[in-house]
């Protein structure tokens, strides 16, 4: 109706607004196209060519686009038309408004009786003569005002749900965030112990090239202080003592004297096993009662291409090899006690 869009243009509406809330409501009054309004404010306008059209007057079941929350604003809205009783001209009362014969409710067109039908369950309805007076501007500035503080109310609440759900979100966040750090310090640590394990063996290992380096030394110093000995012999015209013979002479000479001293009293063998191949050599204190199968055992653990089985070990002072029948001697048998370098490959 052109008087209901002058009025809502009048209010300040956007005309496109109007235009829609008039046809969204069939033209059925000033109140339903504001309430249309002000619900469906931001929502984006449809095409007019899209819209379904709709029953003017509707029937009772058939969902309106009425914007009544609640009996209250239904009474608020009936309280702000006022009712008065008008006559026809024959003296007989003339219908203006639907009543409903269940709770008294006046109501001013079909729409907003289908409404209250749909949320209260009444489908008892009659004709009234109350008739319903129009809004005058005062009311509709309250109205406008109520319907607002109404909207303003709503999205209060629906920011306030929205903040609790935010900080739900947050604390899942910040506890997921809390548990991957803590499995990173676990891992970290892990990574701490694997790095303080490998420096530990580059130490044993070099400590082990050392003592190897060391003793190498301490053979080459002896090779020269002997070559230097029979040297100084031949210059001096004295007779020279064979170095090798005076070895084996002095524990042969120890042992006679102390009754085999060097097999029966030593409880440990110090051993330093070479391998063929070179490489840093490994040191090792076994019992004197160990086998040389044990002494084999030893050499595979500490590295990959030995194997038991297959492994044999000699000597080259004095020179000899040892078969695997051997393997089940013990040291203190096979005469590597107190101390013994065998060849392993």
């Amino acid at each position: 109706m052109a008087g209901d869009k002058d009025t809502l243009l009048s209010m300040g509406f956007d005309p496109a607004r109007v235009d829609w809330a008039l046809r969204a409501t069939n033209n059925r009054g000033l109140q339903p196209a504001m309430d249309h309004i002000l619900e469906n404010e931001g929502k984006p306008i449809p095409d007019p060519s899209t819209a379904a059209p709709t029953s003017a007057s509707g029937s009772v079941g058939q969902p309106m686009d009425v914007d009544v929350d609640d009996d209250d604003d239904e009474d608020a809205l009936r309280r702000l038309m006022g009712t008065k009783t008008s006559t026809t001209s024959s003296g007989e009362a003339e219908p203006k408004s639907i009543k409903c014969s269940e709770c008294g409710k006046v109501f001013k067109n079909t729409a907003l009786a289908n409404y209250h039908a749909e949320k209260s369950g009444h489908d008892q309805f009659e004709e009234s003569t109350e008739e319903i007076k129009p809004l005058t501007e005062e009311e509709k500035q309250q109205k406008l005002t109520e319907l607002r503080e109404k909207i303003a109310a709503k999205r209060s609440v629906k920011a306030q749900q929205e903040a609790v759900e935010a900080r739900a979100n947050e604390a899942i966040r910040r506890k997921s965030g809390k548990d991957v750090g803590k499995l990173k310090d676990e891992l970290k640590a892990k990574e701490l112990v694997k790095e303080a394990e490998q420096k530990r063996r580059e130490k044993l290992e070099d400590a082990k090239a050392k003592a190897s380096v060391k003793a190498q030394i301490e053979a080459d110093k002896k090779a020269r202080a002997e070559r230097a000995a029979r040297e100084k012999a031949l210059r001096d015209g004295q007779p020279i003592v064979d170095a090798q013979a005076s070895a084996s002479s002095t524990p042969t000479a120890t042992a006679s004297s102390s009754s085999g001293t060097s097999g029966r009293d030593f409880k440990d063998t110090r051993l330093q096993i070479r391998m063929a191949a070179g490489g840093t050599p490994y040191t090792t204190t076994l019992p004197s009662d160990a086998t040389l199968r044990e002494v084999a055992e030893f050499l595979a653990g500490q590295t990959l291409s030995v194997d038991v089985e297959t492994v044999t070990f000699a000597q080259h002072f004095p020179r000899k090899t040892f078969s695997r029948d051997q393997f089940n001697n013990t040291l203190r048998e096979l005469g590597l006690t107190p101390s013994a370098v065998l060849i392993a490959s």
